[in-house]
């Protein structure tokens, strides 16, 4: 199993944050694992801090690093062996005619109107529905891998969803989504996913890396809905049964 004194790893240094407020266990306390410096990160480094359950925010790369605390569990979907559900094939049927663009990750005022409507109407009170350009710009934008943004607009030109992937040798990472939150019925979110997996299969490559899933957070239970899932448990990637273990 490859570790962090590995090389390239090696050229790596790696601290770990003070404690913060965990913002998907309200009770508990949370800390991470910071990979530095930036700049020696590149695609292919970072594609195997990923396989060690690493994501990135911005320009840090990170990793959850709680003591006595194991609830976030790395998850990717196996896209070869993936199988729509009937919610998954109805969300593809209400979409598949929105037109896709793959673009370089830059700034579009456009981009940021739907982020910030999302923000306010999804997560309001959470913190990222105060973000101003720079701050979305930060989050979304900065990037020292291979990424990309990906919008999709309906045939008139509206705009309904921007998604930010991240390029790995064994797939893509999905860094972030935002899509019209007045479409509450077209299941975008899920529609969203179910693309990042095709794409996958049309490239070649075996996953779609989704970050952490935690059993108690209502949150992040979308992301079991997509099977054949992998968590990284105790440092080796294994299949998810319907309990999520």
């Amino acid at each position: 199993m490859t570790k962090l004194n590995d090389l390239p790893f090696a050229t790596l240094q790696f601290y770990t944050t003070a404690p913060y407020a965990c913002s998907y266990l309200p009770t508990r306390v949370a800390r991470s694992q910071v990979a530095t410096p930036n700049h020696a990160i590149n695609a292919s480094t970072y594609s195997g801090l990923v396989n060690m359950g690493f994501r990135r925010s911005g320009s840090f790369t990170y990793r959850p690093f709680c003591e006595k605390c194991n609830a976030c569990v790395p998850v990717r979907i196996d896209t070869k062996a993936f199988v729509k559900s009937r919610s998954q094939k109805r969300a593809w049927k209400k979409n598949k005619e929105l037109f896709t663009q793959v673009l370089e990750p830059t700034y579009n005022p456009e981009h940021y109107s739907l982020y910030s409507r999302y923000q306010a109407t999804r997560h309001s009170g959470g913190g990222m529905d105060t973000d101003n350009k720079e701050q979305y710009k930060h989050f979304l934008l900065q990037s020292n891998v291979n990424s990309s943004l990906i919008e999709f607009r309906e045939s008139n030109g509206a705009l309904k969803i921007v998604s930010i992937v991240d390029h790995l040798d064994d797939g893509i990472s999905s860094v972030y989504t935002f899509f019209d939150p007045d479409e509450k019925k077209s299941s975008l979110g899920i529609y969203n996913i179910v693309w990042q997996i095709n794409y996958c299969k049309s490239i070649g490559m075996p996953y779609v890396y989704l970050g952490y899933w935690i059993a108690k957070s209502k949150k992040m239970a979308y992301k079991t809905n997509f099977r054949p899932i992998e968590g990284l448990i105790d440092g080796t990637w294994r299949r998810l049964d319907d309990r999520g273990w």
